[in-house]
């Protein structure tokens, strides 16, 4: 299964527009009956009893089934990143899409504004609880398609500081590798990536250039066996001896060398570091994970933007979602694109 393999379902529709949108999840009663489809295609089954058939609805509380034969309660958000949330589920299905259908994505700020929330807090955990959710489980690795190959960086995200000393910085180190696809013969060519196109991305947060960090982020990210492409840096030195076929380049500092072996990366890169200064105007460290996955979501679907909604609610299951309290302290970290978490 790829990160993008959904299929559309004729009795779950996507709303391709706000007023379709808002046709189809016009209250929470609409909202909890689409979660129920998602999570009971067949219909209901009690998970204590086995007993298959229409439960008891709770008008005044949507998001609470009653079994008929054993009388449990089960609820629709358990085991999703809306688990335990006083937010009505209107506000959580907003959210979503606002969130898979805006291209560039949306600050917590901007979130806060379009839906008339009265707290900053309440938009900033929403958004953050659905990063979780944007890590599947799954994951597979990049890389195994025939024909592809991968190339494999690193970078510093952040600001520049001033007056600290020369050479001082609190940037943060981001280890990339993108899945190189070469476009089908009489499409549309670009004369600077010859043809070739960017497929998946993993992004991580890595603790240094070493060969242990480097290379733990490739071995889980890339199938082993695939083409790698990297620069001529000692953290990719042993690659080789971890079953990759591995080619460095020696680009010695000439961009333009990199820009021919390794154009898509940089485009990447590019894309990410104007993305976080754009839209969110800069994210510290301890936070920088969540957006780098929300990158890679949307960058994996952005062939498919009408998946990325039921994605989204689909992946978020079984997903254990961040409080705002442990967003704060640092206790809870996001599991990574291409991490051992993911």
């Amino acid at each position: 299964m790829t990160d993008v393999a959904v299929q559309e379902r004729h009795d779950m529709p996507f709303p391709r527009s706000l007023p379709e949108f808002q046709r189809l999840f016009p209250d929470d009663a609409a909202c909890a009956t689409y979660l129920e489809r998602t999570r009971w295609p067949g219909g209901f089954t009690c998970p204590r009893c086995g007993v298959v058939g229409d439960p008891f609805r709770i008008a005044t509380r949507p998001g609470i089934l009653t079994c008929r034969s054993c009388r449990r309660q089960i609820g629709l958000t358990v085991g999703t990143v809306m688990e335990r949330s006083h937010t009505p589920l209107s506000v959580w299905f907003w959210a979503a899409y606002l969130v898979a259908s805006q291209t560039p994505g949306i600050s917590a700020v901007q979130f806060q504004r379009q839906l008339g929330l009265s707290r900053y807090e309440t938009a900033f955990g929403i958004l953050h609880k659905l990063r979780a959710g944007m890590v599947r489980p799954d994951q597979d690795r990049i890389g195994g398609l025939p024909g592809t190959h991968v190339e494999v960086d690193e970078t510093f995200v952040g600001v520049r500081t001033r007056g600290e000393g020369r050479g001082v910085h609190h940037k943060t180190l981001v280890a990339c590798a993108v899945e190189v696809r070469h476009r089908k013969p009489g499409a549309v060519q670009n004369h600077r990536r010859v043809g070739r196109y960017a497929g998946r991305v993993r992004l991580s947060v890595v603790t240094d250039r070493s060969s242990r960090s480097l290379g733990g982020f490739v071995e889980a990210a890339v199938t082993p066996g695939a083409l790698i492409v990297t620069d001529d840096w000692s953290g990719y030195g042993e690659l080789q001896k971890a079953g990759y076929d591995h080619h460095p380049i020696a680009a010695c500092g000439d961009p333009e060398i990199a820009d021919e072996f390794l154009p898509l990366i940089h485009l990447v890169f590019s894309n990410l570091k104007t993305w976080l200064n754009g839209i969110h105007h800069g994210v510290s460290e301890k936070h920088l994970q969540a957006y780098l996955n929300e990158f890679t979501f949307r960058f994996n679907r952005r062939f498919y933007p009408m998946n990325a909604f039921r994605s989204l609610l689909g992946i978020a299951g079984g997903t254990a979602a961040p409080t705002y309290g442990a967003l704060y302290s640092g206790e809870r970290r996001h599991p990574r694109y291409g991490g051992c978490v993911s």
